[in-house]
């Protein structure tokens, strides 16, 4: 998670189907290691580079990723980057590929909440569409498959759009101010770790 500190109420999203990709991954790779020093023995875990990568890409794209809502705004935490969107720098959220934060210079997608797709609302149910935040709704009350309750994309946007929207009319903030700042910080290591592992990985199979 980001180092930035938090104040007041903090809601976690991340995508339950993303641990079920992580412990995937893990798995396989435990698997991929256990067999390599069962057949091979100790020394062949100098050619588990391949593994550590599925591992590591487990824990980086799929366990990591969070949406965090928080009173000064949205965390994003994304692989390679953590973006925080101050409430104040909100114009729009959107969810047609992913929860997707609008600024007035820029957009910034969630990577923990993808949108379900083009087929996305086919099962969606009379109460999936009800009861959701003011600012969800298009014209006629339509509303996105993205912004549907069982999608990931739309839960996350419900937890956004309802903090935003009662900080608005509790008067704790002005709409259509956009004049904060957003703040993007970098992964560098993660992805130095990424490349390194994978020019592990490109020798490992090179060298067979």
């Amino acid at each position: 998670m980001s180092s930035t500190p938090h104040a007041g109420t903090v809601e976690i999203f991340k995508a339950r189907t993303n641990f079920w990709f992580a412990w995937l991954s893990w798995s396989v790779a435990a698997l991929g290691i256990v067999v390599t020093v069962m057949t091979a023995g100790l020394e062949a875990l100098a050619g588990t580079a391949p593994l550590l990568l599925i591992a590591f890409l487990g824990w980086q794209l799929f366990w990591m990723p969070a949406v965090v809502v928080h009173q000064r705004g949205v965390t994003l935490e994304n692989p390679f980057r953590t973006v925080v969107v101050p409430w104040e720098a909100l114009v729009h959220v959107d969810t047609r590929f992913a929860l997707t934060l609008v600024t007035a210079d820029k957009s910034y997608a969630a990577w923990a909440a993808p949108a379900p797709g083009i087929w996305g609302g086919r099962n969606a149910q009379p109460e999936d569409l009800r009861g959701l935040p003011a600012t969800t709704y298009g014209p006629g009350q339509s509303v996105r498959p993205g912004d549907l309750k069982t999608t990931d994309s739309g839960q996350a946007a419900r937890i956004v759009r309802s903090r935003w929207q009662d900080l608005v009319e509790s008067g704790e903030l002005a709409a259509g101010d956009a004049a904060a700042a957003v703040k993007v910080t970098y992964r560098w290591a993660a992805a130095a770790a990424v490349v390194l592992l994978l020019a592990a990985s490109y020798w490992t199979v090179a060298a067979r």
